[in-house]
């Protein structure tokens, strides 16, 4: 599947949560020109939808572009619709797992112990993203790797410039990076976004 062939090549998804759409592609623009070729959307952004159609026609094949948080089988088919390339959730939802298959999209469910995990991935999970990391640790993604060593990992939450490296030495395909990449602000000036695409290039060059 080319989607998922794309974020094991590039290894980093960025998590766009709590910016304005009205900042979303300048946003966007900035994490491209940082070397990101993956963004997650969440789903709780108002007007996430028309969010993730602009970036999707804005940056065509340029950008992966999907929806996060969701929670549901009917969120998923209406990401889904509005073009997510892919529907990331913070849980094993057995529903919306077969749902996002159904439509043939990338689905990266959230799971945290070894039972969720392998029903994630047993029951159509392409990528299993490990949340929250932060609680874990990169050990954490070690221990699983023995028993479980054809289930492909992604830890999320936590993961930062000072980790990243880690780990991706024991055994991650990807990472998620939430607010040690994009931070929330008042404000998206020019310096900000500058600032944005120096961190993008500082994960970028971590896992390169």
């Amino acid at each position: 599947m080319e989607i998922l062939q794309n974020i094991y090549q590039h290894k980093l998804v960025a998590i766009i949560r709590g910016v304005p759409t009205e900042h979303i592609l300048n946003v966007a623009d900035a994490l491209h020109q940082g070397g990101i070729r993956t963004l997650e959307i969440t789903m709780d952004t108002p007007n996430v939808l028309g969010a993730i159609e602009q970036v999707r026609k804005e940056f065509d094949g340029e950008l992966i572009v999907g929806a996060g948080t969701v929670l549901d089988a009917e969120t998923a088919r209406a990401a889904i619709m509005a073009g997510s390339q892919f529907i990331f959730s913070p849980t094993v939802d057995v529903n919306t797992i077969k749902l996002t298959k159904r439509y043939g999209v990338v689905s990266i469910p959230g799971a945290m112990t070894p039972t969720e995990i392998v029903t994630a991935y047993e029951t159509g999970g392409d990528l299993i993203k490990i949340f929250p990391a932060t609680r874990l640790g990169p050990t954490y993604i070690k221990d699983i790797k023995g028993p479980l060593p054809h289930i492909p990992l992604m830890p999320t939450g936590g993961v930062n410039l000072d980790n990243i490296s880690e780990y991706f030495q024991v055994g991650a395909v990807a990472a998620g990076l939430g607010s040690s990449l994009v931070k929330k602000q008042q404000n998206y000036s020019k310096e900000d976004l500058q600032a944005l695409k120096q961190r993008a290039e500082q994960f970028v060059a971590k896992v390169r």
